[in-house]
């Protein structure tokens, strides 16, 4: 699963199995459906809301310019983390990708 992940600064990738879903119905709704929180997971990050700026409100806003600059580079990265994960598992891809 690839999901946004607010503890994360932008433009930053981590890589785990399992864990809760901390608010993020996305994840509720995976877990729902898959029965169980055991699943890996490619967390995109997104950084926190600036000052006191509704949660949903900042997840649901478009990107900021100097956001939009980066985007594809981040996009392209997880899309790599994703088959580094599914060709060679779960630690080579966190050691890839970790740094």
């Amino acid at each position: 699963v690839v999901h946004d992940e607010l503890d994360i600064p932008f433009d930053t990738l981590r890589l785990k199995r399992g864990g809760g879903e901390g608010g993020h119905n996305g994840l509720k709704s995976i877990t729902a459906s898959l029965g169980t929180k055991d699943y890996a997971r490619v967390r995109v990050g997104i950084g926190r809301p600036p000052g006191r700026m509704d949660v949903a409100d900042f997840v649901l806003r478009p990107f900021t310019k100097p956001e939009q600059d980066v985007l594809p580079l981040h996009v392209d990265r997880a899309a790599d983390a994703v088959e580094k994960l599914v060709t060679d598992g779960l630690e080579p891809a966190q050691q890839a990708f970790h740094s």
